[in-house]
């Protein structure tokens, strides 16, 4: 079996915790893999600046793929005050270390599959079986955002765009920009990656997200690129549905679909929605996927008020785990985890507080690698 070596980013809160349970679950699976740690997190910007090192982001060029934890994220202000004196008033502005590791490799694909495991008795239904495809690098999240707002941009708006007008008089501290970019390649590839999972993996449907009624220009690029895609995989059905639809429908009638694909900000809220089904966010796993690196992580934060209780459930992060496995081509090794966490589940004597229990996050792990 070739040896991998996988960046370990616990990062903050109870990122650690879980990975710690994930690890105890690699370490019984006999993964031959090296786990080289990686600094990245609130500590790092309070004393460097900086939430995701250059060292950090140098580790991440040699490896096969990353497990990453959870990270603090809090506004500008409050963020700058929480920076060592020396670094204070020079300017340095946070960024969310996950949204730069998307857009420094290239990750285009956020990948969110939400099951409902047998005897969950969180989930909403039974034989809920989705999988979201998330644009990851573009659209509200792709980091162009003005406060305050240049006057040049406002001229140019001013100019351009006549629905502008009502706000081309106000002062330039008053309002703020937040621009909304999809590209035609950037809609292509991610469309086109669900339509081949689709393909792979026998599902049958294609459900398309997006707001092109209203937001005409972007989303309706992504909606025109999907009917063009489309014509490349004939034997799988699409369909498309507006945002604030298909949360109303996901609802109604969850065993109606089967791959859902969406720009950034909605895919975003459409996979929360969907873990939320399957057991909330201690069930929700994700893998940010590139040509080239993989980051696989939990969907959850940092929840700073758990950290040290060793309380929070480590199955989104073992469960991504899994996906990194797959990922890797261990699919024999990753099925093995997904066998012994749905077993887990299914016997239901060893829960966390989620689940109405009282285990803790490394007692849940090491049920997880006794199933092995």
């Amino acid at each position: 079996m070739k040896r991998y070596k996988i960046a370990w980013l616990p990062g903050d809160g109870v990122g650690k915790e879980v990975l710690e349970a994930t690890q105890i679950v690699f370490d019984k699976l006999n993964f031959n893999a090296e786990y080289i740690h990686g600094d990245i997190g609130w500590e790092f910007w309070c004393k460097e600046g900086d939430a995701l090192p250059q060292r950090t982001i140098d580790l991440l060029k040699e490896v096969d793929a990353a497990m990453f934890g959870a990270i603090t994220s809090k506004p500008v202000k409050q963020a700058e005050a929480e920076l060592i004196p020396e670094l204070q008033g020079k300017g340095l502005i946070y960024r969310s270390p996950i949204v730069r590791m998307r857009q420094l490799f290239d990750l285009y694909v956020c990948l969110r599959p939400c099951k409902a495991y047998k005897g969950n008795l969180l989930n909403y239904k039974d034989n809920i079986d989705l999988v979201v495809f998330r644009e990851n690098t573009e659209d509200l999240y792709a980091g162009v955002e003005f406060h305050p707002v240049p006057q040049e941009l406002t001229d140019v708006l001013t100019k351009l765009s006549r629905p502008f007008g009502a706000f081309a008089n106000h002062n330039a501290n008053d309002f703020a920009i937040s621009c909304k970019i999809n590209t035609k390649k950037g809609s292509d590839r991610i469309i086109r990656a669900a339509f081949e999972y689709a393909r792979k993996h026998n599902r049958k449907k294609v459900t398309v997200i997006h707001k092109a009624n209203v937001v005409r220009a972007t989303d309706g690029l992504f909606l025109e690129t999907a009917h063009q895609v489309h014509k490349d995989f004939p034997e799988i059905e699409m369909d498309d549905a507006n945002i604030d639809a298909i949360t109303m429908w996901l609802l109604k009638n969850p065993n109606n679909y089967d791959v859902l694909v969406a720009p950034n900000l909605f895919g975003d809220i459409v996979s929360d929605l969907c873990a939320q089904m399957v057991g909330g966010l201690g069930f929700g796993c994700s893998g940010n996927i590139g040509q080239n690196l993989g980051v696989f992580e939990p969907t959850h934060g940092s929840a700073p008020k758990y950290a040290g209780m060793y309380k929070v459930n480590p199955i989104a992060t073992i469960l991504a785990g899994k996906m990194m496995l797959e990922w890797l081509g261990e699919k024999e090794l990753a099925e093995r985890i997904e066998k012994a966490t749905a077993e887990v589940i299914a016997e239901g004597k060893v829960r966390t507080y989620d689940m109405g229990g009282s285990n803790t996050t490394l007692e849940m792990g090491k049920a997880i690698a006794e199933r092995l």
